[in-house]
């Protein structure tokens, strides 16, 4: 249907806009700043903040421009002293339940909050915090709720909702309102991390494993190794002030090597070896016709959601390890063969877009013997903090190439870092090994893209082949309620939005906008590439020759099982930590 077309001012200026817009959102598009803190584009405005108020000619009162529609003949107002008046009460009202610990939060560089704070004079020491003797909060070994700091936007409740968790809820605290965990026992949190991206004031972050790092690169014992996941290439440099989807790869490798890596590896060559274990999995399944359709596995927070709220679904679950955990196992074994060093002395840092990742190098059935493939995980935001931690500007780095033992990545392990992208790598394998021709199709650009739910049929020889590729996992929820053995033969499902360019770890703000730009830039990457099949990979044919050359070997280093989980642990803390 047609938008209709319509005539507002906002401020003296004359708008054309589209009829079913909000203020706020016309407001942005023309260039217009009207202050606001709750309001995110892949949430329902609910003008909880009050920060956006604008008054509207013969209308009484002032309306939350977040959540007020524009109609045709709109005088609006928003920058009147009596606005900035209102303003500055509602922040004020914002830092009474919002307690500040500016100097040890991991955002205050990139505050919203404390940016408005200085734009309208606020001083901030003058509050009595209601909220100082709230809790602090650790979900599993990924996700830190500082719950003093909430101001009860409901942005993290509204996305775990629709994550189809609801893990968080809003509970009565006397006369207040309080957010916090469900006290229903069968809800858990699975460490999507939304929550952290979505919420405007640093209530919610990633469990910090920035001094662990910093310790082990101190200690001279330690051959430090540090592997970077397709997606944070292209979303990094928003950190340092670069446009959204800027791909800093060389720069990234530089700044790696800068703070002490003794190596530096790319995960998309382990999302290569995925892509050919999954490929090949695929077909036997398809050929014997049994447990499909094959879902992946790449995404810890989906696997948990799986292990955790449709058990049943477990023994479709690909058995192929993630990317980061099969590169982790090569280095600690293969790398520490040829280059003679003993792997107890290798620490593995995995810089992932999402905090998932910290719970996943927990889990037992990954170990290799006594051996973590991984030993720490740092989010794209905790890597930005320690690279400022020791002065390093992504801007002023020298760009430096991988380490040339582990290669360089194909085309199609690049796209694992887009919803669509682990469908399309395996697809070019399967097809590639079912016809033996070199010239098979390459390009699936049905499975690219934001849409939630993507679907196409592609031949696979002379077999179709059904598949659906899932992104947010309130929409995976509604595949797996409709019985999918019907409608596909292979799922791919991300947990976050957009796959991990919009995972929970990566940069503040995120967006479906910021989230394109940077699946656009791995595309163009792929498309830049000279080898963008993993199959032809020179480094993974060199592997499978030489250390993946045995049954035993490539099912220890590259394949798993998954169990039913329980509720895992919440640790609580009754005063402030630093984390």
């Amino acid at each position: 249907m047609k938008k209709k077309k319509i005539k507002i001012m906002i401020d003296g200026r004359e708008i054309i806009c589209f009829q079913g817009q909000t203020i706020l959102e016309v407001a942005k598009k023309s260039g217009l700043k009207i202050p606001n803190l709750c309001c995110h584009p892949d949430l329902e405005p609910s003008g909880g903040c009050r920060l956006c108020l604008v008054s509207i000619k013969d209308r009484k009162g002032f309306f939350a421009a977040c959540s007020t529609k524009v109609e045709n003949g709109m005088i609006i107002t928003s920058d009147s002293p009596e606005i900035k008046k209102l303003r500055k009460i509602n922040l004020e009202m914002i830092f009474a339940q919002h307690v500040e610990s500016c100097r040890d939060c991991m955002r205050s560089y990139n505050c919203r909050l404390l940016n408005l704070a200085e734009e309208y004079n606020l001083d901030l020491g003058k509050f009595n915090d209601r909220k100082k003797d709230y809790p602090v909060m650790q979900f599993g070994p990924a996700v830190i709720f500082k719950s003093q700091k909430c101001i009860d936007c409901r942005n993290c409740v509204e996305i775990c909702q629709k994550q189809g968790v609801g893990f968080l809820e809003i509970k009565e605290r006397g006369s207040f309102l309080e957010t916090g965990p469900s006290s229903e026992e069968n809800k858990d949190c699975v460490y999507c991390g939304q929550c952290i991206v979505h919420c405007p004031v640093a209530a919610f972050e990633e469990a910090d494993s920035v001094k662990s790092v910093e310790a082990a690169i101190k200690d001279k014992k330690n051959f430090v190794v540090f592997q970077f996941a397709p997606s944070v290439r292209v979303s990094i440099g928003e950190e340092f002030g670069l446009p959204y989807g800027t791909a800093v790869t060389g720069k990234l490798i530089g700044a790696l090597k800068s703070l002490g890596a003794k190596k530096v590896f790319d995960v998309s060559v382990g999302a290569d070896i995925t892509t050919i274990e999954e490929a090949n999995e695929l077909l036997e399944r398809i050929k014997k016709q049994q447990k499909l359709p094959m879902f992946t596995s790449c995404c810890p927070a989906w696997v948990r959601f799986v292990e955790l709220y449709y058990p049943q679904f477990i023994a479709r679950l690909t058995s192929v390890r993630s990317p980061h955990i099969i590169l982790g196992g090569i280095i600690k074994k293969y790398v520490a063969e040829k280059e003679k060093i003993d792997p107890k002395r290798i620490i593995v840092v995995s810089i992932m877009p999402c905090v998932s990742k910290k719970y996943e190098i927990t889990r037992k059935e990954l170990k290799l013997g006594n051996l973590n493939p991984v030993d720490y995980v740092l989010t794209v935001h905790e890597l930005a903090c320690l690279l400022k931690n020791h002065s390093i500007d992504l801007n002023f780095v020298k760009e430096e190439n991988l380490d040339q033992i582990l290669g360089e990545p194909s085309g199609a392990g690049v796209i694992f870092g887009a919803s669509g992208g682990v469908t399309e790598s395996a697809l070019r394998s399967a097809i590639r090994k079912l016809t033996g021709r070199k010239n098979a199709r390459i390009n699936f650009k049905k499975v690219r893209g934001l849409e939630e739910i993507k679907e196409a049929e592609v031949k696979l020889g002379d077999v179709p082949l059904r598949v659906a590729v899932v992104n947010g996992l309130g929409n995976a929820k509604s595949i797996l309620e409709n019985n999918p053995k019907h409608y596909y033969d292979y799922v791919e499902v991300m947990a976050c939005p957009g796959g991990c360019v919009g995972g929970g770890g990566q940069p503040v703000p995120t967006s479906s906008a910021i989230r394109r730009k940077r699946a656009q830039s791995l595309y163009e990457i792929d498309k830049q590439k000279r080898v963008r099949l993993a199959d032809d990979n020179p480094i993974i044919k060199e592997l499978y020759e030489k250390f993946l050359n045995k049954k035993e070997v490539v099912h220890k280093i590259c394949h798993t099982q998954y169990y039913p989980q329980q509720k895992d642990k919440i640790t609580i803390w009754k005063k402030q930590q630093n984390h």
